[in-house]
């Protein structure tokens, strides 16, 4: 129960009540609420099997974040703030890769929260609408504010040195992926076997009862194919065109390939930009002969790359089968902060199995081939990169720099919002459950309460 519930809360990051909470409201802003079930989750998520020590008053900086979470809401809201839908789906995409790399897979992902893909995504949604909103609003507040070296100078001599963070060893880490191909008698066997099926559909079979028996898409096979309600932009580019240009329910599409494979699609329902389809899908399987033709082609850019042939950049934009990393020269970002950045116990959680490889590589120097499986269960190689790694220390000026430098305009920022914060308390309707009340934290809440 514990390891599906952390799944859905490291995906949401702000989830929804639970049932087996004992629900009630703890906070509202204007016509917002906040719920103690909402709490406990990030409780929950922060603290999941942390060695650090939890401070006494944690739940109360939770409350107090979730309340300038809706204050901020509710000011960008006033303000005309915009979040596009492709903003919201990269975002949730982005949450979705990184914490199916946690899970093993997307399809155990799917089957810790027992729903599909499109369905959590589609679920939460509003969280993640919310979250971007309030960060543009608080982006608005604080400005172009800035710090000069001095400023970064005085922060850091006003920090105790025995409270002085201390960083562990950091990587950043470059990968080159290699998958598959799949023969082109293998994908003319499964067009046909589709063809075969449509031609089922088209003389009068029941296409929920085909899409149950042959489907190859798990998440929504067992559901007579139905994917739910999605908008444009949250599916494959040719699966979507095809999907939101059926008109009638019940009509169905031609043979359309994906990255996926092969679909057959049937509308189900269309309410205006959003449709609820069901589909069929057919997987062009690779063999373990296409994979050591891959594993063969590693190996040869491998040494290229060792002869000085390629750049380990050059080689990634010409070869790497892996568009996420290709787009940032190679480099896996780190999907905690969006830096190249990995705190070395980061990088386990994330993937343990880089860790074990870059343990053994010397800064500058690439690995041999290994063979390894992606969030989707797909196997391919990859060559792994050493970029950087620095030793553990307690910051100092010279080794962090531009750590401090972000400390320092962090704090600047607080000031900002906090000010900003209690102009605007004094305008908003707040309420704070009673037991909070005696918190440090809540007390500029409180105020506006008592009045």
């Amino acid at each position: 129960m514990y390891k599906i519930f952390f799944f859905l809360v490291l995906l949401t990051g702000n989830i929804a009540a639970q049932p087996r909470l004992a629900d009630k409201i703890v906070g509202i802003v204007d016509d917002r609420i906040i719920l103690l079930s909402e709490i406990e989750a990030q409780f929950l998520q922060n603290t999941y099997q942390s060695t650090l020590s939890i401070p006494p008053d944690y739940k109360c900086q939770l409350l107090n974040a979730s309340l300038t979470e809706r204050l901020l809401v509710a000011q960008s809201i006033i303000d005309s703030v915009e979040v596009t839908d492709e903003e919201v789906d990269n975002e949730l995409d982005r949450r979705v890769r990184s914490f199916a790399n946690v899970a093993g897979s997307l399809e155990k992902l799917e089957e810790y929260y027992g729903k599909s893909i499109i369905e959590m995504k589609d679920e939460f949604r509003p969280q993640v609408r919310d979250q971007l909103m309030a960060d543009r609003e608080r982006a608005t507040i604080v400005g172009e504010l800035k710090v000069t070296p001095s400023d970064v100078i005085a922060f850091y001599n006003s920090i105790p040195k025995d409270s002085l963070p201390y960083y562990n060893s950091e990587v950043e880490i470059g990968t080159l992926v290699l998958y598959p191909k799949v023969s082109d008698a293998v994908r003319d066997y499964s067009k046909e076997k589709i063809t075969d099926l449509l031609k089922r559909i088209q003389n009068g079979e029941d296409f929920a009862t085909l899409a149950g028996a042959y489907s190859e898409d798990p998440g929504s096979a067992e559901k007579g194919g139905e994917l739910g309600f999605v908008n444009r932009g949250e599916l494959d580019p040719a699966f979507e065109a095809a999907a939101f240009s059926l008109k009638k329910p019940n009509e169905i599409s031609p043979l359309v390939e994906s990255t996926f494979g092969f679909h057959i699609i049937q509308l189900i329902e269309r309410r205006g930009d959003r449709i609820n389809v069901r589909h069929l899908l057919i997987k062009p399987k690779t063999t373990s002969f296409d994979l050591n033709i891959a594993g063969k082609l590693a190996d040869s850019l491998y040494q290229l790359i060792q002869a000085g042939k390629y750049t380990f950049s050059e080689a990634v934009s010409k070869f790497s089968d892996d568009e996420y990393s290709k787009s940032n020269g190679g480099m896996i970002q780190n999907p905690s902060n969006g830096t190249n950045s990995f705190d070395i116990n980061d990088l386990g959680t994330y993937d343990k199995n880089l860790v074990m490889v870059t343990d053994s590589l010397q800064v500058g120097a690439i690995s041999r081939p290994v063979i390894f499986q992606n969030e989707r269960g797909e196997s391919g190689y990859r060559i792994l990169y050493l970029k950087s790694k620095t030793q553990p220390h307690q910051a100092n000026l010279k080794d962090d720099y531009n750590k401090i430098q972000d400390m320092a305009l962090s704090q600047k920022q607080t000031d900002v919002i906090n000010k900003w914060l209690r102009d605007r308390i004094a305008k908003s309707y707040v309420y704070v459950a009673p037991e909070y009340h005696a918190c440090k934290v809540i007390e500029k809440w409180n105020i506006r309460q008592q009045q």
